[in-house]
């Protein structure tokens, strides 16, 4: 591996690193039985494919999907039903109607902690399963995100310290009450239920997979994920690295916030510190634990990007049709950032996957003079 203080790290030897799918089919099933189910939109971006000599880039807009402005639903409904039915020993074909009436009878509830978009996520499938839920979300959560949150009809109580901080405070309530833990980030002891919100990812990637079809007859050759914890980038990697042929995946982080790019450098999990940025859901200091094995080996390139930056990508997505937050424009800054730095093999056959993973929503403009 190399590493430099430039905003790209690169790991040379994920060219010819492969690996297994992950395979449960039950998921996309299950998924298609929520209500509002519907494969979310799939954007061509011709004028950008152009202007960076590309032969075609596409945006995976997660904007709509299951009528939230974010993907995180697709992991975190398929680890609670997954942790209910283990809890309720009912097998995972069971419907959520079902799960839902058996957790209800028996007053299961659950917690976890959350920036925004996983803990919305949450509360929304607590909703449809008719139990109760509780958020915890660090000090500096965006007042809106936490209206959002409540607005499924939520406890959200509010940690002061960081995300790190409400992780430990949701673990402590699960561990005082008896509430399941639902979260999408792993540590030693905790890795069952983080694996299920990896393959709960597995829908939106298996859409992608049949919507490429109308745009190119090419394979996907480049493939830009965002990091928080890093259980996206988990599934991106594994679907990526167990094609042939498989695709180059980059990692995009902000650059208060870099923990995957900083244990990449260090060769190990490094906790970083973080500072605020308008990347909301990315600002994360500690990599999942069952995430570091494959981000480690698998990771092509892992590139840090400005909030100036995401902001500047949020303007051109809405100029052209995708309603894209700072999070979900951040993979197109690090794309913009790889072509400059002329890396990983972008050019006139090169198939671009940008993976929007969240709608727009209010944010402090940054400084752009």
């Amino acid at each position: 591996m190399t590493s430099s203080k430039s905003i790209i790290f690169r790991n040379p030897a994920a060219s010819s690193w492969k690996t297994t799918p992950i395979s449960s089919p039950d998921v996309l099933s299950f998924h298609q039985s929520l209500p509002s189910y519907g494969p979310t939109r799939l954007v061509s971006l011709p004028e950008l494919a152009k202007e960076l000599g590309l032969a075609q880039v596409v945006v995976k807009d997660e904007s709509t999907r299951f009528g939230l402005p974010a993907f995180k639903i697709l992991g975190a409904s398929w680890a609670i039903h997954r942790a209910l039915c283990k809890h309720l020993d009912l097998p995972a074909t069971s419907s959520y109607q079902a799960v839902g009436a058996a957790a209800k009878e028996k007053e299961f509830s659950l917690v976890t902690s959350s920036e925004g978009n996983w803990g919305r996520a949450v509360a929304r499938m607590a909703k449809h399963l008719g139990i109760k839920a509780k958020i915890y979300v660090p000090h500096n959560c965006y007042p809106a995100t936490i209206r959002n949150i409540a607005s499924e009809g939520v406890d959200v109580p509010i940690v002061d310290g960081n995300y790190d901080a409400s992780i430990t405070a949701a673990k402590k309530y699960s561990e005082s009450t008896g509430a399941i833990l639902v979260m999408d980030t792993s540590w030693p002891g905790y890795e069952e239920t983080p694996g299920w919100v990896v393959e709960g990812y597995s829908t939106m990637l298996a859409e992608v997979d049949e919507q490429i079809k109308q745009f190119t007859d090419k394979p996907v050759t480049h493939a830009f994920a965002s990091v928080g914890v890093g259980s996206w980038a988990h599934a991106v990697t594994v679907h990526y690295k167990s094609k042939l042929p498989s695709a180059t995946v980059v990692t995009v982080e902000p650059d208060t916030a870099a923990g995957l790019k900083t244990s990449l450098e260090h060769g190990e999990i490094t906790i970083v510190e973080t500072g605020d940025t308008i990347m909301a859901g990315m600002n994360c200091g500690t990599v999942s634990m069952i995430a570091w094995p494959t981000l480690k080996d698998g990771v092509d390139a892992a590139i840090t990007v400005t909030d100036r930056q995401s902001h500047q990508a949020v303007q051109y997505l809405h100029d052209h049709g995708v309603k894209a937050g700072p999070c979900g424009a951040a993979p197109l800054a690090a794309l913009r950032n790889l072509h400059e730095a002329s890396e990983l093999g972008l050019g006139s056959d090169s198939v671009v996957v940008l993976f929007s993973t969240e709608g727009a929503r209010d944010y402090p403009v940054p400084n752009t003079s």
